[in-house]
């Protein structure tokens, strides 16, 4: 990990940025690259495209409490890695079956996405292999930490976590469940993500569909300095 302030003029660049910390897993035959949706599709492809290998998305959705949908105790990523947080869950009294019942409702919404993002696309196979999961950064590192359990429930058998951005402790928390932790940036005074970014709009499902069908050596990847 790296404690250099940098900033980023878009996902784009970062991705270059990031890709260049993963330069000894390039043109391995094992490695998949998993960008979380929507934000770290165009950091994966970047990625992808510098280490010469297969991109597929990886789906997080928060998991709302009951009552109130907007707060988040926890989240869900494909493949079932869950994360959750016992204290706010204990606080609120929220039973067993209520949890289950989110987690089945927001299961079937990932499976929705998938299915909208991949087309005909089946996803990648990760079940002994180097799995590269990308975002644009993490701020809780909740959906990182789902998106971690998951393809480790599925079998991969090493799991680097790469950001551009995020707090030290949370890329701390990471490395306990990852393998390896990439992260460009490690702001002392870290507010959002979004702050280390000059163009930070909002990623749709047309630019994450147009990536994922786009193969990653149709063209260069982006690696210049910031």
């Amino acid at each position: 990990m790296s404690d250099t302030l940098r900033t980023f003029r878009d996902r784009r660049q970062a991705g270059g940025v990031v890709a260049r910390g993963l330069a000894r897993h390039r043109g391995s035959d094992d490695v998949r690259v998993l960008g979380l949706a929507r934000g770290g599709v165009p950091v994966g492809w970047e990625v992808a495209a510098f280490l010469h290998a297969p991109l597929d998305v990886c789906l997080v959705r928060k998991l709302g409490v009951p009552q109130w949908p907007e707060l988040a105790m926890g989240a869900l990523a494909t493949g079932g890695g869950v994360v959750l947080n016992d204290d706010l869950v204990a606080s609120l009294h929220i039973s067993d079956e209520q949890i289950r019942d989110v987690i089945t409702r927001e299961t079937a919404e990932l499976h929705r996405r998938e299915t909208a993002y991949r087309a005909d696309r089946g996803p990648l196979e990760v079940a002994g292999r180097t799995v590269i999961l990308v975002d644009d950064g993490v701020a809780t590192g909740a959906s990182m930490l789902a998106a971690v359990r998951s393809v480790r429930r599925s079998g991969a058998t090493h799991i680097v976590v790469a950001v551009p951005v995020g707090p030290p402790s949370v890329c701390r928390r990471l490395r306990t469940e990852a393998d390896d932790v990439v992260c460009s940036t490690m702001p002392a005074g870290f507010r959002a993500v979004g702050q280390l970014y000059e163009d930070f709009r909002q990623v749709g499902d047309d630019e994450v569909r147009d990536l994922l069908a786009t193969p990653t050596d149709q063209r260069g990847p982006v690696t210049e300095n910031c």
